[in-house]
């Protein structure tokens, strides 16, 4: 017990070196990651592959495929592929190497710690989500109250949407947030929030009980809809700028329904200004989806478009490419002798939702209308176009590697004889990856492996498959994935021959670069500006039963105020 608390103080201190970020940013340096869960009564009877490329858009269709294909995925201890259908009482674990995106450096603040009632009152920056989600999970509210402010254990009642900064209530214990939570489920809680919109809004008290509902779980969209929940928000303008044609707002939502008081904005046609999803022209047209939209129920449906700066070859589409043909000719792309072996052998197969557009609406409550279906299917285009999978598979495909999670055995150990998150068996025994209490690759302080050019990145993959190729017992066309067992394993801090390693994650990716993962491949992006991860809503006042508590205004909401925008 006490070298393995020894190894993940090391780790720690690793860790907190490693993660230097640039003013403004606090940064993870990516780590393997082992999830387990069980399977949902939705999932029961579908194909893996078509449950996670419906149920997630964090990653490419192509992303997930790949991943099935190369083992990193397991269910009951046994590794599971593309078509293998998901059963009741099935155990999914999968191994992902994740990439937690930059948070701001603005720290989560403590405004009142109340031992005796077992409650703690928190501002929380705009950019942090409150529960481990995604991609995220030190970079969390949770977690940092947890490693940073030593809390063992809370209790979220209510949730403020990661972009969204303000004020929390957080009770540190079972039965405080059982009574807490009774208040905000009665409706009693007062909340208080300040917004910044677009445009000149009344000067008079606005009222809005627009009911709301949420049409696409994956992206989290919420639209005004006769058969959703009741909601209800009540608008004072304090001032307006006409510098910056803007007005600040004193909302106050009397109900508590996702979204509420962006999309209740939104349909007065005054969305918070910098809003990217519902102050976003190329989602919702010039209108802005002031009214609300149109609710005629519609089956059609369109295929997810390639991003625009991804050409597929000969006319090519995504239906095509994630069939089993190469990528196309882009500019960082060459030739591939294989392609033609490998179109003749590819086999045929049916699409799946995710692919002909049809997982668009699986998730809502209500038929979609053709209006909503083109506001959701432009809001997954534009996602997968900022996360440029176009270079994603320039590499990939271009290198048929497989996603090898760094030498991580494959399948883990049974659930009963590890922890939940706990330390992974490895291929390499001078490799110790740590699961879930620490986000570095090795226990020894090895600096970590350079980030990769496109060049770099194709050099590397070519090279990992001829290793596998003259390493397999019975040789075989180099178009054809290896075995796992003949695979060999990369070392967690293998670097490009030639290349200078650096222990600093917070070095941006140039985006004339085009920088890589060194161990996913993943595109790597440049740092975002800190003023560019939260929106401008702020959680101002909550009067509940136990006090009423509040911040100071943010920056952005004094007269005056000016951002780049």
């Amino acid at each position: 017990m006490a070298s393995e608390n020894a190894a993940r103080e090391t780790a720690d201190a690793v860790q907190q070196r490693a993660s230097k970020a640039a003013p403004g940013l606090k940064k993870i340096a990516p780590y393997w990651y082992p999830y387990t869960t069980m399977a949902k009564g939705r999932w029961l009877g579908r194909e893996i592959l078509e449950v996670v490329s419906t149920e997630f858009r964090d990653r490419s269709m192509e992303y997930y495929r790949y991943a099935l294909e190369s083992g990193v995925t397991t269910i009951n201890g046994k590794v599971a592929k593309p078509d293998t259908v998901v059963r009741n009482g099935d155990r999914i674990e999968n191994i992902v190497h994740r990439h937690e995106p930059p948070v701001t450096a603005t720290p989560v603040k403590i405004i009142h710690h109340d031992k005796e009632r077992e409650f703690i009152v928190v501002n929380k920056p705009g950019s942090i989500p409150v529960h481990a989600s995604g991609r995220y999970f030190r970079n969390s509210l949770i977690e940092i109250l947890k490693n940073d402010f030593g809390f063992e254990k809370v209790h979220p009642i209510n949730r403020l949407d990661r972009l969204t900064s303000g004020m929390m209530i957080l009770p540190l214990s079972a039965l405080r947030a059982a009574e807490i939570s009774k208040e905000f489920m009665a409706g009693t809680v007062r909340k208080e929030y300040v917004a910044r919109s677009k445009g000149e809004f009344p000067e008079e008290e606005v009222i809005c009980d627009q009911p709301l509902l949420t049409i696409d779980r994956q992206m989290g969209l919420n639209v005004v809809h006769p058969e959703g929940k009741p909601a209800k928000t009540i608008f004072k303008r304090l001032h307006y700028d006409a510098n910056t044609d803007t007005s600040v707002i004193h909302c106050i939502p009397l109900t508590g329904r996702s979204h509420q008081i962006r999309v209740h904005l939104q349909y007065l046609g005054y969305p918070i200004a910098n809003d990217p999803v519902y102050s976003e022209i190329k989602i919702w047209g010039e209108n802005l989806g002031r009214g609300g939209v149109d609710t005629t129920p519609s089956d059609d449906r369109a295929a997810p478009v390639a991003p625009a700066q991804f050409s597929f070859e000969d006319g090519a589409n995504p239906e095509t490419i994630s069939q089993g043909t190469p990528a196309g000719k882009s500019s960082l792309s060459t030739p591939d002798p294989l392609d033609e072996a490998v179109v003749e052998e590819a086999p045929a197969r049916k699409l799946l939702p995710r692919e002909t557009g049809h997982d668009i609406g699986m998730g809502s409550p209500v038929p979609l209308s053709a209006d909503m279906v083109g506001i959701i299917t432009r809001l997954r285009n534009m996602k997968d176009e900022d996360e440029d999978w176009s270079r994603w598979r320039d590499v990939v495909f271009r290198g048929r590697r497989m996603l090898s999670p760094c030498g991580v055995q494959s399948p883990l150990p049974p659930q009963n004889r590890r922890k939940r998150g706990g330390p992974v068996e490895l291929l390499a025994s001078n490799t110790t990856l740590v699961g879930h209490d620490a986000n570095v690759g090795s226990t020894d302080a090895k600096p970590e492996p350079p980030q990769l050019t496109v060049e770099e990145a194709l050099t590397k993959v070519e090279q990992f498959q001829a290793d596998s190729y003259h390493a397999s017992p019975t040789p075989q066309s180099p178009s054809v994935e290896p075995s796992s067992d003949s695979r060999k394993p990369m070392v967690a801090n293998e670097s490009v021959a030639g290349a200078t390693p650096t222990a600093d994650p917070s070095t941006p990716a140039e985006s004339e670069g085009q920088l890589y993962c060194p161990e996913c491949f993943l595109p790597l992006h440049p740092d975002p500006k800190p003023e560019r991860l939260y929106i401008f809503l702020h959680a101002l006042r909550y009067t509940t039963s136990l006090g009423c508590f509040e911040t100071e205004m943010p920056e952005w909401a004094a007269e005056g105020w000016t951002w780049e925008k």
